[in-house]
């Protein structure tokens, strides 16, 4: 049944990852992703189903929808006139006013909180089937196979994912989590807080055998960001890679192998 807007009004209550209810459609036809591993997610289920989405959903390159604003200031007027079943957020990502905003315009939003690798899977498959009322890809064991091999190598490191100021990798995050199942230790993984700022001074001097400097959110580059360290090896790596919890999860292993064995010390 779809009311005189034509959204689809025969619900079933389901809890996303923070235990609220969502009264999600029975049959989801129109998506918003304010997120964009969530946008990459949804897009490789069925690209039809997604409607708006951030201007910082990158990926799939080709996605012809709406533009609804970016992951902290999105636009609830365009998503409200979009008329969609559910609206997909991140606990991290995206601001509670804004999720309140939607849902008092009457909008379905369902909130996902990843901190570690299995997280991910778990509440990935959850979405999928709850809340876009679709069955589990099979990409999502394809994900759990390609992450499953033990490294025996072993690197301290620190991550920087901004400067001026400079800001790092803490406790408690997904990119750390991946890391760690690659061999590398987060110096800062203890810190009490998930993105401290640091002096630089700080960072040269806490003991690092490498840096890890992801082109996202700070687009660190071969002439940005390895000429603050002097003599410590640094790896460039791919932010998607790291960052992201989707599709790429399933080549994400490989590709940030290559990279942080390419690893290197830099003018």
């Amino acid at each position: 049944m779809r009311d005189i807007t034509g959204r689809n009004i025969t619900e079933r209550v389901a809890r996303d990852d923070l235990g609220l209810a969502v009264p999600v459609p029975a049959l989801v036809r129109r998506v918003v992703s304010l997120v964009p591993s969530l946008t990459e997610t949804v897009a490789s289920l069925d690209p039809g189903l997604l409607v708006g989405a951030t201007a910082w959903c990158t990926h799939p390159p080709d996605l012809a929808i709406s533009r609804i604003g970016g992951t902290k200031n999105p636009d609830v007027a365009t998503i409200t006139a979009l008329r969609p079943d559910v609206v997909l957020a991140n606990e991290e990502e995206n601001r509670e006013p804004d999720l309140d905003a939607l849902r008092a315009a009457g909008l379905p939003v369902w909130i996902t909180k990843i901190r570690d690798l299995p997280a991910a899977l778990r509440s990935l498959r959850r979405m999928i089937m709850l809340a876009c009322r679709r069955p589990a890809p099979a990409w999502l064991d394809a994900a759990a196979l390609a992450w499953g091999h033990p490294v025996t190598v072993a690197r301290a490191a620190v991550v920087p994912i901004w400067r001026r100021p400079w800001m790092v990798v803490g406790s408690d995050t997904f990119a750390g989590d991946l890391l760690a199942r690659l061999g590398v230790t987060n110096l800062y993984g203890e810190h009490p807080d998930r993105y401290p700022r640091m002096s630089l001074d700080e960072l040269r001097a806490v003991g690092a055998d490498l840096v890890v400097l992801p082109d996202e959110p700070y687009r660190f580059s071969a002439s940005d960001g390895p000429e603050a360290f002097g003599g410590t090896p640094t790896a460039l790596v791919s932010g998607r890679h790291l960052t992201w919890y989707g599709p790429s999860l399933v080549e994400a292993p490989a590709v940030l192998r290559r990279q942080l064995d390419a690893a290197r010390v830099r003018a």
